[in-house]
C-alpha cells in the first residue's frame, strides 16, 4: 500500500532523495524494438499469437521476456478510460529485453517501481522461465503488484523474478501491469457524458483479466501449463486476486489464488466512488469527461493523489464486481478454486514508520473519526472496548493502530477464510511474524516480499536478513501450492528436512500456519487470539474506506 505522498515523516525525508532513487530505476530502462532481417537468437525466441518475442538471459539458468503487450491497442487517446482491447494476430518479431513503462502515477521511494519511466500505455507483462530442456508443462505463477491501486510497477527490484526461478526452475513466473489511480479506478458514468465510460471504475481489474486471457492463450508456447495457473499478489495485488474470482468468466484463466495482506475489504461502494470522483472534479474545475480529457496528465495524477490517498479502491458496482463480495464467496463464487491467504503480525507498522508516529496518529485519528461515523452506538462501544483491551506495551503502537490492523487486514482475512470454507471451498491461512530491524516497522506490511522473491539484499522494509532456511522454506511452500493446491511439505521436500503439514482452515479449529522465523507451525486461531470475533469482526461489513 501507498505511503504518505507529502514531504513529512520518514517517507518524506527519504523522498528528498527521490532523484537518486529514480536514477537507479532509469538505469534499468530500455526500449524494445521490432527486429527485422532475421538477426536474432532463435533459441531465445517464442512465437505467440501477437508476435514472436525474443528474450534475454538474466542468469545463465534463467531467460526473461520483458515488455510483452497483452492488448491490441494501448489505452491512450480515445481509449483512455475504456476497456482493454484484445490482441490481434501479428507475424512480426520483437525484442522482449526491457520492462515496458510503468503506469502514470506519483513516484515514491516506498515502491521503486513507481520511479521507473511512465506512460498511460502500460499494458505489458513479463515472463521468467528456466533455460532448460524440460518438455513437461510447468505450473505458472502470475504476480500482481501492490501499491494501494495508486503506485507501483513490475520493474520493482524486490519483485524481480530471476532469483525465484533459478531456485525453483519447475515453475514459470509472470508479472503483469495494470492501470491504477485516476486511470484505472475512477467512476465516470454519472457524469453528463459518462455513459460511454461504463467500466472506468474497475479498469485495472479488467486489465488484469485481459493479461490472464493472453497468458491462457500463449503461455504454453513458453512451456507453461495454462490449466495450472496461480495468481498471487500483495496489498492491492492481494485485494486484486481475491476480486478476480468474482468477475464473470475469469475462472477459465486460473485455478489457485495466493493473497498476501489483501482482501475484498479493498473496495468501495458506488456512492463512495462517485463522491471521490466529485472531489477531484471540483478541484479541477471540471464538469464532464470531455473537460477531464483537456487536463494535462501531471495535473490529473497530482490532484487525485492529493485528495484520495488510500481511498482509491475497486468498486462494488454490481456489474463487474458483486455488491457484496463476501456474500459471493459464501454463495460459492470461488468454491472451485484453491485459496491461500494471510497477513503480517504488525501490518500498520509500515505506516507508523512511513508517516512517523506523529503523522500516523494524526492520519489515524481522522480516519477513525470517519469510520466511527458509519457505526451504530452499540458498534462504537465495541470498538472502544477493543481499544481498551488492545493497549500495546510500546507507546508508538497505540490501540488505534491495533484497531486498524483488525479493520484493514486481520478481520477481513478471517472473514474470507470463513466464507470460502462455508461454501465448501479450500482455504489455507497464514500469519507472518518475523520482525524488521527498522525502527517502528516490526512485522509490518510488505515485510515478506523480499523473502518471497528471494531478494535478501532489498532491506528497505526488513532492515536485515531473515534466516536463509526459513526464507527458502516459505518460497517452497508457495511453489508447492502452485503445483499441487496444497502448500504442505514432506520431510524430503522441506529445506530443513522436517515435514510441514499445513491444515486447511476449518470452521471449528480455525487453524492457521504461523510463519515464525525459526518455527513454522500450525496453530488454532484461539491460541493466539488473532481476531477479536466480538469487537472487530463485524467491521468487515463497512469495508476499508
Amino acid at each position: 500500500m501507498k505511503q504518505s505522498g507529502k514531504k513529512n515523516g520518514n517517507m518524506g525525508i527519504l523522498d528528498a532523495n527521490i532523484e537518486e532513487a529514480r536514477a537507479r530505476m532509469y538505469a534499468l530502462y530500455g526500449e524494445n524494438h521490432r527486429i527485422t532481417g532475421g538477426q536474432y537468437d532463435k533459441s531465445l525466441a517464442v512465437k505467440c499469437v501477437n508476435g514472436t518475442f525474443v528474450g534475454k538471459k538474466t542468469d545463465e539458468k534463467v531467460v526473461a521476456f520483458k515488455g510483452i503487450p497483452f492488448v491490441g491497442k494501448q489505452p491512450v487517446g480515445d481509449l483512455r478510460w475504456k476497456a482493454p482491447v484484445d490482441i490481434v494476430p501479428d507475424d512480426g518479431v520483437y525484442e522482449a529485453y526491457y520492462f515496458a513503462k510503468a503506469p502514470r502515477q506519483e513516484g515514491s521511494v516506498s515502491q521503486l517501481g513507481s520511479l521507473y519511466p511512465q506512460s498511460e500505455g502500460c499494458l505489458y507483462l513479463n515472463i521468467w522461465k528456466a533455460d532448460d530442456e524440460s518438455t513437461e508443462k510447468k505450473p505458472v505463477m502470475v504476480w500482481i503488484h501492490g501499491g494501494a491501486f495508486e503506485i507501483g510497477g513490475t520493474a520493482e527490484p524486490r519483485e524481480e523474478c530471476t532469483n525465484f526461478v533459478k531456485e525453483n526452475p519447475d515453475v514459470i513466473l509472470v508479472s503483469i501491469e495494470y492501470r491504477m489511480n485516476i486511470f484505472g479506478f475512477f467512476h465516470l458514468s454519472h457524469l453528463p457524458d459518462g455513459k460511454d465510460y461504463p467500466d472506468a471504475q474497475n479498469l485495472g481489474l479488467l486489465d488484469q483479466v485481459m493479461a490472464l486471457k493472453w497468458l491462457h492463450e500463449n503461455i504454453a508456447f513458453f512451456g507453461g501449463d495454462p490449466e495450472k495457473v496461480t495468481i498471487f499478489g500483495q496489498s492491492a495485488g492481494g485485494g486484486s486476486v481475491t476480486l478476480l474470482p468474482l468477475i464473470k468468466g475469469s475462472h477459465k484463466y486460473f485455478q489457485r489464488v495466493i493473497a498476501e495482506s489483501g482482501s475484498p475489504v479493498f473496495t468501495r461502494s458506488v456512492e463512495e466512488s462517485i463522491a471521490c470522483t466529485n472531489e477531484v472534479m471540483e478541484a479541477l474545475g471540471c464538469k464532464t469527461v470531455a473537460d477531464l480529457q483537456k487536463v494535462d496528465v501531471e495535473t490529473l495524477v497530482k490532484t487525485e493523489g492529493a485528495l484520495l490517498g488510500l481511498r482509491v479502491w475497486a468498486e462494488r458496482d454490481g456489474r463487474i464486481l458483486p455488491l457484496d463480495p463476501y456474500q459471493a464467496y459464501m454463495d460459492g463464487a470461488a468454491e472451485d478454486l484453491d485459496l491461500m491467504q494471510g497477513c503480517t503480525k504488525d501490518e500498520v507498522g509500515y505506516f507508523i514508520y512511513g508517516f512517523t508516529v506523529e503523522g500516523y496518529n494524526a492520519w489515524a485519528a481522522d480516519r477513525l473519526q470517519k469510520k466511527l461515523s458509519q457505526l451504530t452506538d452499540e458498534e462504537k462501544a465495541l470498538c472502544a472496548a477493543f481499544c481498551e483491551r488492545a493497549k500495546d506495551v510500546s507507546p508508538e503502537y497505540s490501540s488505534t493502530s491495533r484497531l486498524f490492523d483488525q479493520i484493514v487486514f486481520i478481520a477481513p482475512l478471517f472473514r474470507l477464510s470463513e466464507n470460502q470454507t462455508m461454501a465448501g471451498g479450500k482455504s489455507y491461512t497464514y500469519f507472518f511474524t518475523p520482525e524488521s530491524s527498522v525502527p517502528l516497522m516490526r512485522s509490518g506490511h510488505a515485510i515478506e516480499l523480499s523473502t518471497v522473491f528471494n531478494h535478501p539484499e532489498e532491506t528497505f522494509v526488513t532492515g536485515r536478513l531473515f534466516d536463509e532456511t526459513f526464507s527458502k522454506t516459505m518460497r517452497k511452500m508457495w511453489v508447492q501450492f502452485a503445483k499441487t493446491g496444497n502448500p504442505s511439505l514432506t520431510a524430503a521436500e522441506s529445506p530443513d528436512g522436517k515435514a510441514k503439514e499445513w491444515p486447511l482452515y476449518d470452521l471449528e479449529n480455525k487453524q492457521v500456519m504461523i510463519f515464525d522465523e525459526f518455527n513454522i507451525h500450525a496453530e488454532k486461531e484461539s491460541e493466539r487470539q488473532l481476531v477479536d470475533w466480538e469487537r472487530t469482526y463485524f467491521l468487515t461489513k463497512y469495508y476499508c474506506i
